[in-house]
């Protein structure tokens, strides 16, 4: 019973951690260029995970050729690829863009289906992915006639750091790495991060950090506590629990994000988008229903050590 207390425990840190995150980045954005507020943030964290590698671990160095695509996926695909939320974020809502991250299990599972071979969906598990689309359309409601304009282009960019990251998670699964979990994410948070310097370069934006106090505070916390602190969580988390509770982490971050966003930033959200994130929920527990209903059964069952 301790072990699950201490797990639910970890399970609200990592949703507060992660939620308070898309606020930290619409402060952060006041005064900071998006794409190099985004290679800082992935340089802290970077540093602070592979330095726990190496006190975990002798063999904190990616070498295996698995190792090696795994790191290179991640670094492109999970961590570069999140520059766009940072993009988006200028004109979308802290609370709005956590809402679109609960799209990241439906689109993992799409692109499962396109690139691992053993992965299968029934019909059931079909509607669940096309309520996942409906829920993110009543939150993106894209103009056709202004689609590059305003809030919509932000939301059209956060969708797409959606479909990166999804892809990012299903080639580190295809290339089964055998690194330390510290040293997995550190590595790829170090290749993210020099990819990102090189976008940032190229788009014009400044070689550092303003000298705004506020500006350093956003970058800490999210290098320290919401990417090196939360990824160790979220790894131990999938280690205990497994990667369907862990998941669900993902449907309370907006949550947080939306109370912090309204409370702090006085930030709003309408209705629809509430109504998009209760669709894309529902898509989720279609998509999920074995799995989930294994994980509630296992929940009333006791478990050996519990």
């Amino acid at each position: 019973m301790k072990q699950r207390y201490a797990a639910v425990g970890l399970f609200a840190l990592l949703a507060t951690l992660w939620g308070l995150s898309f606020p930290a980045i619409s402060v952060g954005l006041e005064t900071l260029e998006p794409v190099l507020f985004a290679a800082f943030r992935y340089d802290v964290a970077a540093v602070l995970l592979v330095a726990l590698a190496v006190t975990r671990t002798t063999e904190w160095r990616p070498s295996a050729r698995d190792d090696l695509v795994a790191v290179v996926a991640g670094g492109v695909f999970l961590v570069a690829g999140n520059a766009l939320l940072f993009v988006g974020q200028q004109t979308v809502a802290s609370g709005v863009a956590a809402v679109m991250q609960s799209l990241v299990p439906i689109a993992t599972t799409l692109w499962a289906l396109a690139i691992l071979p053993e992965e299968r969906i029934s019909a059931v598990g079909a509607v669940g992915i096309l309520l996942g689309f409906v829920g993110v359309t009543l939150v993106v409601r894209p103009d056709p006639t202004n689609l590059l304009g305003g809030a919509t282009a932000g939301k059209l960019l956060i969708l797409a750091q959606v479909v990166s990251v999804a892809l990012g998670g299903v080639l580190v699964q295809r290339a089964a790495p055998t690194l330390d979990r510290a040293a997995l994410s550190g590595w790829s948070m170090a290749v993210g991060a020099v990819v990102l310097h090189g976008v940032s370069l190229a788009v014009g934006e400044p070689l550092a950090l303003p000298g705004v106090p506020l500006a350093w505070a956003a970058v800490a916390y999210l290098g320290v506590f919401a990417t090196a602190l939360a990824f160790f969580i979220y790894y131990t988390l999938l280690e205990v629990r497994g990667a369907l509770e862990t998941s669900l982490v993902a449907y309370l971050v907006p949550v947080v994000a939306t109370l912090a966003g309204v409370f702090l930033l006085q930030e709003s959200i309408d209705l629809l988008t509430v109504v998009g994130f209760a669709v894309v929920f529902v898509g989720f527990l279609l998509l999920k229903r074995r799995a989930v209903a294994d994980l509630v059964r296992g929940a009333r069952t006791p478990q050996p050590g519990d």
